[in-house]
């Protein structure tokens, strides 16, 4: 399977077919992607058109269900002046046991991109092998890069650079969004502070790998089971439900877990006193996060939630132009 190595310099158009994870990014193509989101903005914002990708089709798979996801991408291919399909896995063939293989290939010979929600990240990595057009993971259990690409995006609005800021994630350290965190932290050089309470901790491969990437550039990447020492002079403070979708059954086990890692006004005091708020919503108030903070003049989360229209079109314009 393809990754990404380098931007095409006669284009500036992604190089490979397929956006599995944030590795598959180098940081020139990250950076490429933030300021082509950025330009998009101003121009939607502007009136001015851009169908930069006139006459194509995204076909979008959903096993899981989805908000922002779904309607980002489907406006956001509609702006770019082309189309999108949604696609239940319960109304194709993969819900009545076709190989995913041969869904890849049909697919393929109809439109011009795959985007794919869906909880093993097997599933995408094997659409990937079997398309011949470019596959977008639109979130699996392990990862949710176009989230973090939004997420980084929104930190460089309001930040104006990713050099020596603390980024702080507090809550359940093994989901899609402390993994792609970590990995675009450890891309842009941020130093990040995962907290967790023990049994909930990153992967230990996609922490370590984010390790070694950020000391390189002379970032950090830490854990800590205290929220109150993690979040010291952070910049950022991102947080997530308790509760992923397919978790359910762990909910009361979980909430008591996590009741010490919610981000209130008293976590917050130990943080930078500019410091900014997000998460991917849908949000849980007076659960992961007080009303107050999410609600407050810290939090950025709809703008985040903005960003993915933006985001996701820079990503789809260089990904799909091809």
């Amino acid at each position: 399977m393809e990754t990404v190595k380098d931007v095409n310099e006669t284009n500036g158009q992604l190089t490979t077919d397929h956006l599995l994870t944030i590795n598959d990014l180098t940081e020139t193509e990250l950076t490429d992607l933030i300021q082509e989101a950025i330009v998009l903005k101003q121009e939607l914002k502007e009136g001015i058109p851009h169908p930069h990708l006139q006459g194509k089709t995204l076909g979008m798979i959903f096993e899981k269900s989805s908000t922002r996801t779904r309607v980002s991408f489907e406006t956001g291919m509609l702006q770019l002046g082309g189309h999108a399909l949604f696609l239940s896995s319960k109304d194709i063939q993969l819900g009545r046991g076709e190989p995913v293989s041969d869904t890849a290939k049909v697919l393929s010979r109809y439109v011009d991109g795959l985007m794919i929600r869906t909880f093993d990240h097997e599933t995408i990595e094997e659409f990937a092998r079997h398309a011949t057009v470019p596959v977008i993971n639109g979130l699996t259990d392990p990862h949710h890069p176009t989230q973090v690409l939004a997420d980084l995006m929104t930190i460089y609005e309001y930040k104006g650079t990713f050099e020596g800021l603390k980024l702080c994630y507090i809550g359940d350290g093994n989901n899609n969004m402390t993994h792609s965190l970590l990995q675009g932290a450890a891309l842009t050089g941020m130093n990040m502070t995962v907290s967790s309470p023990e049994g909930y901790q990153p992967d230990p491969g996609i922490f370590k790998e984010a390790s070694i990437k950020a000391s390189k550039k002379g970032a950090d990447i830490s854990f800590s089971t205290d929220p109150h020492e993690a979040v010291k002079d952070a910049d950022i403070i991102v947080t997530d439900v308790w509760t992923s979708m397919g978790m359910e059954d762990e909910t009361n086990e979980r909430l008591t877990a996590f009741k010490p890692y919610q981000v209130n006004s008293k976590l917050a005091e130990h943080a930078k006193s500019d410091y900014l708020f997000l998460h991917c919503l849908p949000a849980h108030r007076e659960e992961e996060v007080t009303a107050e903070i999410i609600d407050g003049p810290h939090s950025a989360v709809f703008d985040e939630a903005e960003n993915r229209l933006h985001a996701q079109k820079a990503l789809l314009k260089k990904i799909m132009k091809k």
